[in-house]
């Protein structure tokens, strides 16, 4: 699933090229939607809350979409040709010179503007959010401290606790913070667990791959996110990989087995 990041850049990459322009064409490709919901409108703008994004339209409406595993925007210029195949295509919002393809969105909604928190209001602070404060940091330390004997892998994965963290960034944080993804919140520092999560994220915010240890090249990006059976970059014991979760919260963890005790 994308991280907080991805999401983040894919929403404000739409929102330079879509936000203040006339609709040309609207097509939403969804059962539970009106094809034509959105004609005649302008695009207002687009945001994203966590791993959410909300396109914001004229007349007071807003259409919500979640990547979940496979889902994605993209966009073309008129005439050049997508990616992805037409069967996948669920949305389509044309303004002049730039075309946005939504290919496999899963949890659609229409709703209007003033109610976007019925969808995301339930989300702990957003890690990227462009007006965090010193209160965002406290609600999530409070959310993450809140179950002490809670794993610290799907604590930091909840997105209730904290919106944007994603499989790659909670285990490289367990990984930063010398804990198991399975130890117990009581663990380590909450504060510093909500930091680096932010740290990370905005990082990488405005770049198309991420980078937890600081370099950019392939291979040398993650400290041992996909990195089962190679030596530790820290202490060369090799990395250990397992599956931790039950259902579909059922995650791949890798970790050091002597950095991570």
């Amino acid at each position: 699933m994308p991280e907080g990041d991805t999401v983040f850049l894919a929403g404000h990459r739409l929102d330079e090229a879509l936000a203040g322009k006339a609709l040309l064409r609207a097509e939403l490709r969804h059962p539970r939607l009106p094809s034509g919901a959105l004609s005649g409108r302008s695009v207002l703008g687009v945001r994203t809350v966590g791993k959410h994004i909300l396109m914001r339209f004229s007349g007071e409406l807003s259409l919500h979409s979640h990547f979940r595993m496979d889902g994605a925007w993209h966009l073309y210029r008129p005439g050049q040709k997508w990616q992805r195949p037409a069967h996948q295509v669920r949305a389509i919002i044309e303004v002049e010179n730039r075309i946005a393809i939504g290919f496999a969105l899963h949890d659609m909604e229409l709703v209007p503007t003033s109610a976007e928190s019925t969808l995301v209001g339930h989300l702990g602070p957003d890690l990227l959010g462009e007006n965090w404060s010193d209160a965002d940091l406290h609600e999530a330390v409070k959310r993450l401290s809140a179950d002490p004997t809670r794993q610290l892998g799907p604590a930091l994965l909840d997105q209730r606790v904290m919106a944007g963290v994603g499989n790659l960034y909670k285990t490289e944080v367990c990984f930063l913070l010398g804990a198991s993804p399975w130890a117990p919140v009581s663990a380590v520092n909450a504060v510093e667990a909500v930091k680096l999560s932010r740290k990370l994220l905005l990082a990488n915010a405005w770049a198309p791959e991420q980078s937890t240890t600081g370099q950019r090249g392939r291979g040398h990006q993650h400290w041992v996110f996909e990195r089962g059976g190679k030596p530790c970059r820290k202490c060369g014991d090799r990395i250990r990989v397992e599956t931790q979760g039950d259902d579909y919260m059922a995650r791949i963890s890798y970790w050091c087995p002597t950095c991570q005790q």
